[in-house]
């Protein structure tokens, strides 16, 4: 008798790609085809884990601008198993797009001009061989999906009616053979042509990759990532006129922005009953009507009911269960949660025993710091473990709408659906260590009065006001000059002590602190799983002196200077808006350990550069 087999899978991906990058509605080049990300709808139940994190749940309904009251379940996605006899995990993903390039060789068009181009079969998938091969004098010739498809700035997309554009919006009754013409070497959209075989129209492509392009007509709402009949009205951000198609190239880094929400795990004086409630909720807890139904719950002795609960008192077990149903409370913004337990963190002991819990931090002892950094860095804290939930809620093209300074993403900004009707979001979780740097307030405060610092401080809020005004984002305000330099600082810290820590500088990621509650920077890594500390960035923390010493004198000269250090913010012309004295030569780092994309950037506000501007928050003694 045979073995049960599962039917094959198209391709895998990593989970924490699957919150970032390849989530719901994203594009991805399979090895075989090119497919489109289901909604979480084609996810399935069976291979998935639940993800608990109260603030971050507190926040994602906040988000969402649902009632308090409501509840939002986090899950992994899906992961396959090797028991060929368990139902099929994974993630249902759609062909797209439909429209395809035969690879036939050979073919040449000339222009009126006698300008040669390479000129291939364009062929939508019905007019192909199974789906497959393009035939072409009874043989069958490979074909690929074409590069270029159509989306609007409310995430929806489609693809191109290439008989419209090629006949500007009037295409013939019986549609005829497209070609593809191609001349140049560059890729240039305006040396790309779409022709008709029959009628001889050819427009170039070149004409709808202007933003403001009207040429591909309205975007009509297709959502194919949740399914048949997924449409829905497309209006533009003011809602009076309709939202118009863009090009967008398929493999373009403005193809997909996913809107995710971070929280870092904090221990809390009911740390133990909420795990425990955590363990038992979908299988036990959540059918609970009342106190009684619990008494008798723990009474059946069920082992895993029993070892869970424990000596746990019911009252405060039934506390808990009702605080989850009216809905989680969140009085204080993400990072300002954080960074007061950062501050709050006890100093070192002699035979400080580590607890098995998701966070264990203690404040380090500084010893006499040297001028630069005397009255700056106030307090360093030694992150010997921390637990990362990362969740997606939405997600953007051709724009990412990035959190806010305190972690938390702006109401009303424009945001694709992940599903049709939302029962839970994807999340993960990342475990491992860090190091916390915070920094005096009184001193910040200093350098924000000095005058120098103030123009250089309108110099970039001019180039901020450039770049809202460019993207029509209005609502976001200047985030400030102490998130700027502390941000610059993280960046030129995380390349100072990269080659030291055991860690590559993409694995090392940035939370920046600046608000009212405190100014700080943890540095952090973390990997799925129960294991993702090596300890080589506590002991960087042991001697985080050195490494900021080295990162001021990082900042002070860039290979690209004096150009970097002149640059101005709000220069139309090189469209560096959120650039002050930053470029690939100096500032900029892996975008995966950024939390703003490598923007709000400038070393000029950090330490003092050729351009000699006077406005470094670490003054020469």
């Amino acid at each position: 008798m045979s073995k049960p087999r599962k039917a094959p899978i198209s391709g895998q991906i990593r989970r924490s790609q699957m919150i970032t990058t390849f989530g719901p509605g994203a594009m991805v080049d399979l090895p075989l085809h090119a497919v489109l990300i289901g909604g979480l709808e084609h996810w399935t139940e069976h291979g998935r884990k639940p993800v608990h994190e109260k603030r971050l749940e507190a926040s994602i309904v906040k988000q969402l601008e649902l009632p308090p009251e409501t509840r939002v379940p986090m899950y992994t996605p899906p992961v396959d198993d090797e028991d060929p006899a368990s139902p099929r995990a994974g993630v249902t993903s759609f062909v797209f797009p439909a429209w395809f390039v035969a690879q036939l060789e050979g073919q040449i068009f000339h222009d009126l001009a006698g300008k040669p181009y390479r000129t291939r079969p364009l062929v939508h998938w019905r007019g192909l061989d199974g789906g497959s091969y393009y035939l072409h004098d009874g043989k069958k010739v490979p074909v690929v999906p074409v590069r270029f498809v159509q989306a609007c700035r409310n995430g929806h997309i489609s693809d191109i009616d290439w008989h419209r554009f090629v006949h500007a919006g009037e295409p013939p009754a019986a549609r005829a053979r497209l070609w593809i013409d191609e001349g140049g070497t560059g890729g240039d959209l305006g040396d790309i042509y779409i022709r008709c075989e029959a009628t001889g129209a050819r427009r170039p492509l070149g004409e709808a990759k202007l933003p403001d392009s009207r040429v591909l007509g309205r975007c009509r709402g297709d959502r194919p990532w949740l399914g048949r009949n997924a449409s829905e009205p497309c209006r533009a951000e003011d809602g009076d006129e309709p939202e118009w198609s863009r090009l967008l190239v398929r493999s373009a880094s403005n193809a997909y922005f996913a809107q995710v929400l971070r929280v870092i795990s904090l221990p809390e004086a009911d740390e133990a009953v909420r795990k425990a409630v955590d363990a038992l909720w979908d299988d036990e807890l959540a059918y609970v009507d009342d106190l009684d139904d619990l008494i008798k719950l723990r009474r059946k002795n069920k082992p895993k009911v029993t070892r869970q609960l424990g000596a746990l008192k019911d009252a405060d077990i039934w506390n808990e269960i009702e605080r989850r149903r009216r809905g989680f409370e969140q009085d204080k913004k993400i990072k300002v949660a954080e960074i007061e337990t950062l501050l709050a963190c006890p100093p070192e002991a002699a035979h400080d025993e580590e607890p098995d819990d998701d966070f264990h931090a203690r404040t380090r002892t500084l010893p006499e710091l040297a001028p630069i950094l005397a009255g700056r860095l106030e307090r360093v804290v030694l992150v010997h473990k921390l637990r990362e939930v990362v969740a997606q809620i939405g997600f953007t093209r051709f724009e990412a709408v990035m959190p806010d300074i305190d972690g938390e993403l702006n109401l009303g900004v424009r945001r694709a659906a992940l599903s049709r009707d939302l029962s839970w979001l994807p999340a993960v979780e990342n475990r491992g260590e860090g190091v916390f740097l915070g920094f005096d307030d009184d001193a910040i405060a200093a350098w924000v009065r000095r005058e120098r610092v103030k123009d250089r401080g309108r110099q970039l809020a001019h180039g901020f006001d450039a770049w809202k005004d460019a993207r029509r984002l209005d609502k976001l305000v200047f985030p400030g000059l102490p998130y700027i330099m502390l941000h610059s600082l993280a960046h030129l810290l995380v390349q100072a002590v990269a080659l030291e820590c055991g860690y590559a500088a993409t694995a090392i990621s940035e939370r920046i602190y600046a608000g009212a509650a405190g100014h700080g920077i943890l540095l952090y890594t973390g990997t799925p799983g129960s294991e993702g500390t090596l300890g080589g960035l506590v002991a960087v923390g042991r001697r985080i002196e050195h490494y900021l010493r080295l990162a001021v004198e990082l900042g002070r000269l860039c290979s690209n200077d004096p150009i970097c250090a002149q640059h101005e913010p709000h220069d139309r012309h090189e469209e560096r808006f959120l650039h002050g004295a930053a470029c690939h030569g100096c500032l900029l780092i892996g975008e995966p350990s950024c939390e703003r994309r490598n923007e709000l950037l400038d070393r000029a506000l950090v330490v003092s550069t050729v351009d000699a501007l006077g406005a470094e928050f670490f003054v020469d003694p």
